[in-house]
């Protein structure tokens, strides 16, 4: 059988960007948002793509994904298969930057996911990534991430359904959200949610499923997660971050952390893993 293996690339110099590479993977993930600009790619295997709106889209070996920030999604291999995969993650407000120089739109938060089907999208993605997880120096990973990034209009690939219009006032939303993103996330209930919307708990768990795709409880777990992968990147301690997420225990932290981000916490911050 195949050896599974998932290597994780960051650089201290370029924090504004993630990469993973998995081979050989059945890990599956619960839906989830990034508060970054994802691309995935799938290498081998059948998998399948779900987002915000209804139904799935079945990917194949060549496929892309393009997932703004915030869009809730997952993508998982078929039943009882594996799939091999890459997932680049870049920064919202550097990619803003960067599309605004160029002069291209198709990536900003709320957007619909878009999938690409081009071999040679994909090809140039590989070049990238092969190129980040290689030992060249950081400013040549930044000017080929640059240029990649400002290559590409995004916007001609199809998108993906999204979720129903919002039952919730947008900027009620996005303020109930930048809460989310900001507060201690060890003092957030769907209570205090409800409070600071002024909703009753059941009219914000109808309407914010609608909006997200997520149920509040999810996404104040989706929340605490990305925050967690935060603070594992700073250095910082699996039971402190277990402890300042609000978690009961470090073991549930790990089976949260691992079902969202498909490696343990440990591993996350190692950089790699194999098993």
């Amino acid at each position: 059988m195949p050896t599974t293996r998932t290597l994780l690339w960051r650089d201290p110099t370029l924090p504004w960007v993630e990469s993973r590479r998995a081979c050989h993977s059945r890990a599956c993930y619960k839906a989830h948002s990034h508060p970054t600009f994802s691309i995935g790619a799938v290498d081998a295997g059948r998998s399948h793509f779900t987002g915000a709106g209804d139904g799935q889209v079945h990917l194949t070996p060549g496929s892309l994904v393009l997932v703004p920030a915030q869009r809730v999604h997952a993508c998982n291999p078929e039943p009882g298969q594996a799939w091999s995969y890459q997932m680049l993650h870049v920064e919202e407000r550097w990619l803003a930057q960067v599309r605004l120089e160029s002069g291209l739109g198709g990536a900003e938060a709320g957007e619909p996911a878009r999938i690409s089907r081009s071999p040679a999208l994909y090809r140039a993605f590989c070049e990238l990534n092969a190129l980040l997880f290689s030992a060249a120096a950081s400013t040549e990973k930044e000017a080929a991430l640059i240029t990649f990034m400002g290559d590409h209009d995004f916007s001609g690939h199809p998108p993906l359904p999204s979720a129903p219009a919002p039952a919730l006032a947008g900027t009620l939303l996005r303020e109930l959200i930048e809460h989310i993103e900001t507060a201690n996330p060890a003092q957030l209930s769907l209570q205090t949610l409800a409070q600071h919307a002024g909703l009753g708990r059941y009219q914000l768990i109808r309407a914010f499923r609608v909006v997200t795709g997520l149920t509040p409880h999810a996404y104040l777990l989706n929340a605490r997660v990305n925050r967690g992968r935060q603070w594992l990147r700073d250095g910082q301690p699996l039971a402190e971050v277990a402890y300042r997420l609000g978690f009961a225990d470090q073991s549930h932290f790990q089976r949260v952390f691992k079902a969202h981000v498909g490696v343990t916490p440990g591993q996350y911050r190692q950089g790699s893993a194999a098993w």
